[in-house]
């Protein structure tokens, strides 16, 4: 007769699965998860700073004013980064839904990574260049592609159209000024 494997008394109480906790002896550090809480705090730290060079016109009868929103983004980017880096120092990390496929033990693919912030920095050129429809398609398709999208020409297409009615709806209903570029440069509808 074998005698049952004894289950830690952790696991036991939670019913059979280990309770989060301090990470697992050689579990390899959470770079990632700091990175990503680093950044939000960072893009927090931002949005409060930039929110101080807001000019607010004299006599403004605004009670709240236009620093408001940005202060509070800033101030609750920062707060939410501190308590998931806290979470993060003392073992507790992200579990992936029963759904998804993911190893969260898996390296980071720095590749992807490095693609779509190059995607994302060419936004920078291309809504002067070349406008803002194209701008998007160009950022929603090759993030698609980049993250395995199976038809490129479907995300390319899903991107110009995202692209075109964000133009049309700032620039024709709510008259702001979107770049159009040159394709649609002549098209009044597009312009704010």
């Amino acid at each position: 007769m074998t005698e049952p494997t004894p289950v830690p008394l952790d696991a036991a109480a939670s019913g059979g699965t280990p309770a989060p906790g301090p990470a697992r002896a050689g579990a390899r550090a959470p770079i990632g998860e700091y990175a990503f809480a680093a950044v939000c705090a960072a893009l927090g730290a931002y949005a409060i700073v930039g929110a101080g060079f807001i000019r607010v016109p004299p006599g403004s009868a605004s009670v709240l004013g236009p620093r408001v929103f940005p202060y509070a983004v800033g101030v609750l980017l920062v707060a939410a980064s501190v308590a998931v880096i806290v979470q993060i120092a003392r073992g507790h990390r992200g579990v992936p839904d029963d759904g998804e496929d993911v190893d969260p033990d898996a390296p980071t693919d720095w590749l992807t990574v490095a693609k779509l912030i190059a995607i994302l920095l060419s936004q920078l050129l291309l809504i002067e260049w070349a406008g803002w429809p194209i701008a998007v398609a160009v950022v929603f398709g090759g993030a698609a592609i980049i993250l395995g999208a199976k038809r490129w020409w479907t995300a390319l297409l899903v991107g110009l159209g995202l692209g075109l009615v964000t133009q049309l709806v700032f620039g024709a209903w709510l008259g702001l000024s979107l770049p159009a570029g040159p394709l649609l440069d002549w098209i009044p509808i597009f312009h704010g």
